[in-house]
């Protein structure tokens, strides 16, 4: 086999590579949406041991009457917590307070925390992403991709191969 082939079947296995795993890419990202999940990646060690840093776990939504003591849950914490981003823990009690709007007031925990968290608070919607499934370790290439220079390149350097080998086949046409 000539060095000009060799090269060609190389290059052409690389674009495939790349191909299959933005599809794959793709699929977890976009079948799950389909299927009526939520994709969340946990990027905190609160629930290590169930799941670690790095998983994607994959939310329904479901009636709030329907949320039971175990089930783990996104929500973001009470203004006054100061966490603002949302969390993924586990329901440790839920009580009935007719007093407050909603009736239903939740308490969580992390797996991996010693104590419950110190806060208690109520879902404003009638509905709340619980989770479903998990896939450990995936959840890296969405922090990764999440970063713009990572990003670029990441769409850049596939869209430049495929490009030079546009142009490559392209003057090897015209010099025919």
């Amino acid at each position: 086999m000539s060095t000009a082939r060799t090269s060609r079947v190389i290059a052409r296995t690389l674009v495939t590579i790349t191909v299959l795993i933005a599809t794959a890419i793709a699929a977890l990202m976009l079948v799950p949406s389909l299927l009526g999940f939520d994709r969340y990646v946990i990027t905190g060690g609160s629930m290590s041991g169930t799941f670690e840093r790095g998983t994607v776990v994959y939310e329904r939504q479901v009636p709030i009457a329907d949320l039971e003591v175990g089930d783990i849950i996104t929500y973001v914490p009470p203004q006054d917590s100061g966490i603002h981003e949302p969390v993924t823990h586990r329901i440790l009690s839920i009580s009935d307070d007719p007093a407050v709007e909603g009736g239903r007031v939740l308490r969580t925990k992390g797996d991996a925390n010693a104590s419950a968290d110190p806060w208690t608070f109520t879902l404003a919607s009638a509905v709340q992403p619980r989770v479903e499934g998990w896939i450990p370790g995936i959840g890296w290439i969405f922090i990764v991709l999440a970063m713009p220079g990572i990003r670029m390149l990441a769409i850049g350097v596939p869209a430049a191969i495929i490009a030079a080998l546009f142009l490559r086949d392209l003057v090897g046409g015209l010099r025919r």
